[in-house]
């Protein structure tokens, strides 16, 4: 090193904490309150232990949005009770179990989704109508806003900021995420919501899958107008909710192709599947049980045949399973060694070791000592690259 530029242990560890310093960030939360907020907060917990510093901004009166170390909280007041939300979130999930045609249920998630919008839409209003919270927020200089568009408020804030917008959704009424990202969706591939279709159509099924999108374009209409006027009178031009989602600079979708369609996706699009799901790791006796699952269908595979030409041959309905059953004496190769310990019937006798060849002076290998001593763990290691 050149004269003059050696340097002391803890001025190292100085300049290190400052370059920590400079690559976090300052992020603007907008969540939507109820499992929207319950996916999104974890998300905001791992950005806080990253060293981001995060403001959270929600309504006095939520049902999940509550303060945490993690992340500054700023609230504002709201026109209604929290027992008037909980009454219209209720009968809003109601309408998914709701049974009838289709224009019946239209109707009554016509009903529900109005009931909802105007509550969530005087939420938003009375957010954007609080000159003192706007002010600190013009004030505190973010570095973006992070935001679930199922509800367009943060996306409003994001653009009268000046902000990039990182946007978590699962997804967006009336198709607006595809429109708004240019992904294409044909309805003669994309099966639409409540229509039952699956990837392969008929023409029949096609026109089903067409005619369904109709409805959305006045639930559409309903739903975001609103925002539309809402959001052209605080910004202070002409805007369209499509306007403002169209400039999100990140999507995280919450979806995977397991569960859902497959379909394009743009560059921007972050499938993020798993993130809306607690990870809590499976009781031991349950995932035992999902070991054997696989057994089924093995099972059935491997010994059928077996059963058919017994059946044919003893001119009799029987299984390979009825034919063990008579086993009169079971000598099992297994020993409790390298064997897991087990409940025995008095006439299965265990004779572990006589599948080795009988070698004498000779003793194990090292190797496989070393497998005997860690069994445990390498079928721990096994199970695992299985699953």
């Amino acid at each position: 090193m050149a004269p003059g530029l050696s340097a002391s242990p803890p001025l190292v560890v100085l300049l290190l904490s400052l370059l920590g310093l400079a690559a976090a960030g300052k992020l603007l939360v907008v969540p939507v309150d109820g499992s929207h907020w319950l996916s999104m907060r974890e998300v905001v917990d791992m950005l806080h232990q990253k060293g981001h510093e995060v403001v959270v901004v929600a309504p006095e009166v939520s049902m999940h949005i509550k303060p945490s170390k993690n992340f500054v909280m700023k609230m504002y007041s709201v026109p209604y009770t929290k027992e008037e939300k909980e009454k219209v979130f209720n009968a809003f999930f109601q309408v998914s179990f709701e049974e009838g045609s289709f224009f019946e249920r239209f109707l009554k998630a016509y009903k529900s989704m109005k009931g909802m919008s105007d509550l969530e839409f005087s939420s938003c209003e009375q957010l954007l109508q609080n000159k003192e919270l706007i002010g600190y927020l013009e004030k505190s200089k973010f570095d973006a806003v992070f935001t679930d568009p199922f509800l367009p408020c943060g996306a409003i804030l994001a653009e009268h900021l000046s902000l990039p917008s990182v946007f978590l959704l699962r997804g967006i009424p009336c198709g607006l995420d595809f429109e708004a990202t240019q992904c294409p969706k044909p309805p003669s591939y994309v099966p639409r919501i409540n229509t039952e279709n699956t990837d392969h159509m008929t023409f029949l099924q096609r026109v089903k899958n067409l005619l369904y999108d109709i409805p959305s374009l006045f639930l559409c209409d309903f739903a975001f107008k609103p925002y539309s006027k809402l959001a052209s009178k605080f910004l202070q031009r002409e805007v369209t909710v499509l306007d403002l989602l169209r400039k999100g600079s990140v999507w995280l979708m919450r979806l995977d192709f397991v569960l859902d369609y497959p379909r394009p996706l743009m560059p921007n699009i972050i499938p993020i599947g798993g993130v809306n799901c607690a990870h809590k790791e499976l009781p031991e006796r349950v995932m035992n049980l999902l070991y054997d699952i696989p057994d089924i269908f093995l099972c059935d595979f491997a010994f059928e045949p077996y059963s058919k030409l017994a059946s044919e041959f003893l001119q009799r309905e029987v299984t390979v399973l009825d034919l063990l059953r008579k086993g009169s004496l079971w000598l099992f190769r297994l020993d409790f060694v390298l064997d897991y310990p087990r409940p025995l019937m008095p006439n299965i006798i265990p004779i572990g070791g006589l599948n080795c060849a009988q070698k004498k002076h000779k003793e194990l290998p090292q190797g496989f000592s070393v497998i005997r001593k860690h069994e445990g763990f390498l079928m721990t290691l096994y199970c695992g690259s299985v699953m």
